[in-house]
């Protein structure tokens, strides 16, 4: 192959040892000199170009505006010729014809460092400067005026033109020499590709609605003093804000499907799928892949790894074999690249291919850490059974003859005990305030059953500082049978503290006199 190395004569280096410079002349000095005379020479090139064709752009406006003036002065050739036709107001029309719009009158702005000593004028005052040169050089009373007038814009004409090709030949001389060396100006960018998967609509959706929210991680997070009632305990129970009496959503547009929690790792429709196809057809996998791109992400490797996983607990070994085997196979074609999937088919398809051996190793050997992990989970459940009774707080009378009553605070308190405990009646949930304000115990306990212990046990401490529970005593009807039983139990049991009683008396004086004696000894 002949490499045509060409391109690189245009690369403008020095070599100071190609330098030779009179012994009393600095070589440094003599060699920066040079280099700035060269920097002088581009940046004077450059201005000249920038000057050049910004005059090309002036100079086409003018010639446009003359072939218009032309145009109108031959369409009204047979009005010249009247006798009583007077020149100059014939000239005057003509100018007003080729003006044209107000707004092109203005010739383009120069760029920076280009023309800065002087202001360009108007086309329409060029054109009135070129009319009243052809009047000077025709003289004062013409015979043929229109003719000499003619001429004389044709002439005016081509002095543009020629100095528009002098100009343009200037300016492809100086071109040429600026492309003649390559310099860091002229590098650009040649191309720029970037390519992005069309998401699905349902996870636009999905990640426009979701939000997450942002935490700090601390060594310990118990030890940070939360907000009340916004807290979790060792047994995961949610806070105090989502006990509510009435635990439906209401709005089901609002509530987060599991599927949003990075937390929570589930295989797809999609994934589960591609796992239904059986180890080692290929064929079917590629055309799955081919039709469905979007299967090739990282989510879906992790689901099905997560779903082999459960499958192996569940006790389905050839279906947890197969999600591992359709993970990993879209893992390599993922890590393979941006040919990653015909690349892998290439080499999993080819007859005694080393890829077919690395690939069935891992399947293996990741297989195998998962039936045995499953194993020992399996073991770890049947020796250690977990109970899922929770401890809960719930209110009631230790004294079975009292009553536990709730009061809520008025909601336009005027004592500042009263402003107190409405404050602390308004901090609860709104499930709990709903609660209290029926006034029934086991709703109470029914709210605080879905706290967690330190939450519950918050809730009654705020209850008790607000006086929103009082306990009282009930009234007992000594005229029903029920009534006589719980007198009778009262009587009874009053009796039995009141010996009680005596014989902790008794035995504190017998215990006295026996020291008495020990004295007297």
């Amino acid at each position: 192959m002949v490499v045509n190395y060409s391109k690189w004569d245009a690369l403008e280096l020095s070599d100071d040892s190609d330098i030779e410079v009179h012994p009393n002349v600095d070589k440094r000095s003599f060699i920066r000199a040079k280099q700035n005379q060269i920097h002088q020479q581009r940046s004077e090139r450059r201005h000249q170009i920038e000057t050049l064709k910004y005059e090309r752009i002036i100079n086409d406006g003018l010639l446009q505006r003359i072939d218009k003036l032309l145009a109108s002065l031959q369409a009204h050739a047979q009005q010249a010729a009247a006798p009583s036709q007077n020149p100059d107001e014939f000239m005057m029309n003509a100018l007003m014809d080729c003006a044209g719009d107000g707004a092109d009158d203005e010739p383009p702005k120069p760029p920076p460092g280009v023309h800065t000593q002087t202001q360009e004028p108007r086309y329409s005052v060029m054109m009135a400067s070129l009319v009243d040169q052809v009047k000077k050089d025709a003289g004062d009373k013409p015979q043929d005026w229109f003719e000499v007038y003619l001429k004389g814009v044709q002439g005016h004409k081509r002095k543009v033109e020629n100095l528009q090709s002098e100009l343009m030949q200037k300016l492809a001389e100086l071109e040429k020499e600026e492309g003649k060396k390559i310099t860091s100006e002229s590098i650009h960018t040649g191309f720029n590709v970037s390519s992005m998967s069309k998401e699905n609509e349902k996870e636009k959706e999905k990640s426009a609605t979701k939000t997450s929210p942002e935490t700090v991680e601390v060594l310990n997070p118990g030890a940070l003093k939360r907000d009340s009632l916004k807290r979790l305990d060792s047994a995961g129970q949610s806070s105090g804000a989502e006990a509510d009496v009435e635990d439906e959503i209401k709005d089901p547009s609002k509530a987060v499907e599991e599927d949003d929690d990075e937390e929570h790792i589930e295989p797809t429709k999609l994934g589960k799928a591609f796992a239904k196809i059986k180890m080692g057809d290929y064929k079917k996998c590629l055309q799955f892949i081919s039709e469905n791109h979007d299967v090739v992400k990282e989510r879906e490797t992790d689901g099905l790894l997560v779903e082999g996983f459960n499958a192996q607990m569940d006790g389905k070994p050839e279906y947890a074999k197969n999600c591992v085997h359709q993970a990993l196979l879209l893992q390599y074609c993922r890590s393979l690249g941006r040919d990653g999937v015909g690349l892998f088919f290439k080499r999993i398809t080819t007859p005694g291919h080393q890829a077919q051996k690395v690939f069935q190793d891992d399947v293996n050997g990741t297989y195998a850490r998962i039936r045995s992990r499953t194993a020992e989970l399996a073991k770890e459940r049947s020796s250690n059974p977990k109970t899922t009774e929770t401890e809960q707080i719930q209110l009631h009378a230790v004294d079975p003859n009292t009553s536990i009553h709730i009061n809520i605070p008025s909601a336009s308190p005027t004592e500042e005990v009263e402003v107190k405990a409405r404050e602390i009646f308004d901090t609860f949930p709104p499930g709990l305030q709903r609660a209290l304000e029926s006034g029934e115990l086991d709703k109470v306990n029914e709210v605080l059953g879905k706290m967690s212990v330190e939450e519950a046990e918050e809730v009654v401490e705020k209850l008790g500082e607000g006086g929103m529970l009082s306990v009282e005593e009930g009234v007992i009807d000594g005229t029903t049978e029920e009534g006589r039983e719980k007198l009778k139990g009262l009587e009874e049991k009053a009796r039995a503290e009141k010996q009680a009683e005596e014989e902790a008396a008794a035995l504190d004086g017998g215990m006295d006199e026996v020291q008495a004696a020990d004295v007297d000894d």
